[in-house]
Parts: structure tokens; C-alpha cells; sequence
């Protein structure tokens, strides 16, 4: 899978910590901003975001490759490299999960299962597999739920807060519409998230990630947007830490394609006799 050069990603990322360190002089980088919700646009917050689910997830079965790179004060710290598996769930409309680790050499061979509200580690080293948190950092400031394929809609309720223009991860003005979601379940990676969305094409620009206390976590802008499987989807996206703004992950998604997940692969019995691709 080809990586990104570092003199690229540092010029990124300078940015976009820029971006970060200017979004928190209008209301305090560590505390969610007063909105109010406009109660009559429910409806369209909640379309609104099962829409912008349709921009970043292919339908259907699929895999992706996934890089992950954690920068701490501009040099490279830590790198991943996973392969996820997402196959939707008919009933419920949410995906489910089969993570491959493939790179460091020590982490291969790894695996990471969500199969509805459970979330499973399995080492093959000790051929045991344990129930893990989709809170829990994989990388840098991405979590185990941020690799996961995930139908925001499924999990979040959303309320529109408004209307504003901001500057995306490429450095462009973009109107957005900005929504708020309150997580409805205890076990998603996040409980509460602003989400400044593109109200023309549906595409996520950025987002705010915080505790239930609105504490801030980490910011997120997506990015690259390139057509993949049919559609335009971002392909990166930058994680700026939410206490220390010179710790910047890189999740860069390529390789799309479409591919059937049986269902075995999905249960946590199969894991020890999986084999991949």
C-alpha cells in the first residue's frame, strides 16, 4: 500500500493544526460551543446524516485498506497498517467489522471483531480472544471504533444546530451545515459529536469529538476526496488531538473493493481459523 511522503503529511498537518488552534478561539478548545437545536429541523438533521453515511460507505460488502500514521511534534511516531472487512447487518442497517492487522511484523496476524454491540481483540500468539471498548486508542488519537465501518444514523441522534462557513482540511471556505449527535447506545466510540456537513453533496468536512461532560477529545477533518466504488468519498482524514495540538494521526483509506464477507467470519469462534484473503 503506498504511504504518503512525510514532507506531504507534515504540510498537512501544519495546517491543519492551524485550522484547529483558529477554531478554538471562537469558543474554547476545551469546552463544546453554546448552540441551540432548531426542533423543526429535526427531520432534516437526521436525513441529513443518514446521507452523509452514504458518502463515506460503500453499500453492501466490501474491504478496505487502512494506513494509519501518528505524528508527534511533526515526526512520525507510530504506524499502522489494517485491512476491514465491513459486511452490513440486514436487520439492523449497522455494519459489522472483521479488522486485520497486516503491518508492524509484531501486530500481524491480529484481528479485531464487532459483530453488534461486541467488540472482540484475538492475538493468535495465544490463540485467546477479549472483549475490548471501541473507546480504547489503536493508534495515536484513532480509536478502535474510528477504523470501523459505521452507519452514524444507527447510533447517533442528530439536532441542527445551524448554519456556518468554516475552512475545510484543504484550506477551502465550504457552507455547512453544523449538527450535533447524541449517541443512543453506551458502547459507540464516542457520546457526543459536532459534525459540519456539506448540505449540497452530503460530504463530511469535519468533526468534534467529546465526552458526555463536553469535554473536548479530538477534532477530525476529512479529506481527498476521490470516487471510490461509485461515489466520491474522503479518503483522509486528520485527527488533532483535542489537549495537545502537536499529536496528529493520519487514517489514509485506499484499495476499495467489493467483497463478500461471509458470515462466519463474523463470530468469534471463527477467529482462531481465520485466514483472510
Amino acid at each position: 500500500m503506498r504511504d504518503i511522503p512525510f514532507a506531504t503529511v507534515f504540510r498537512r498537518a501544519f495546517v491543519l493544526v492551524s485550522c484547529t488552534l483558529f477554531a478554538g478561539f471562537a469558543y474554547g478548545a476545551d469546552d463544546l460551543p453554546p448552540r441551540s437545536p432548531n426542533p423543526a429541523r429535526k427531520g432534516e438533521a437526521q436525513a441529513l446524516i443518514a446521507a452523509t453515511d452514504a458518502v463515506r460507505n460503500p453499500e453492501g460488502s466490501f474491504a478496505v485498506d487502512v494506513l494509519l500514521n501518528e505524528y508527534r511534534n511533526g515526526r512520525l511516531n507510530a504506524s499502522s497498517s489494517l485491512i476491514v472487512y465491513s459486511r452490513p447487518n440486514p436487520n439492523s442497517g449497522q455494519y459489522r467489522n472483521l479488522v486485520r492487522f497486516a503491518a508492524p511484523a509484531r501486530d500481524a496476524g491480529k484481528l479485531m471483531l464487532r459483530n453488534g454491540v461486541d467488540l472482540w481483540f484475538y492475538d493468535p500468539a495465544n490463540r485467546a480472544s477479549v472483549r475490548i471498548s471501541p473507546q480504547q486508542r489503536l493508534l495515536g488519537q484513532a480509536s478502535n471504533g474510528d477504523v470501523m465501518t459505521t452507519n452514524l444514523s444507527r447510533d447517533f441522534d442528530a439536532e441542527w444546530m445551524g448554519e456556518e462557513t468554516i475552512s475545510d482540511g484543504e484550506k477551502r471556505e465550504r457552507h455547512s451545515v453544523v449538527l450535533r449527535l447524541r449517541a443512543t447506545r453506551d458502547d459507540v466510540a464516542y457520546p457526543l459529536v459536532d459534525y459540519w456537513v456539506d448540505p449540497v453533496n452530503k460530504q463530511p468536512i469535519k468533526a468534534a469529538y467529546y465526552t458526555d461532560q463536553g469535554r473536548l477529545l479530538k477534532t477530525a477533518w476529512f479529506r481527498r476526496f476521490e470516487e471510490e466504488l461509485g461515489t466520491v468519498r474522503p479518503t483522509e482524514t486528520i485527527i488533532v488531538d483535542g489537549l495537545n495540538n502537536q499529536w496528529v494521526t493520519i487514517m489514509r483509506n485506499s484499495n476499495y473493493r467489493y467483497r463478500d464477507v461471509p458470515e462466519a467470519w463474523l463470530q468469534r469462534d471463527y477467529l482462531a481459523r481465520f485466514t483472510g484473503d
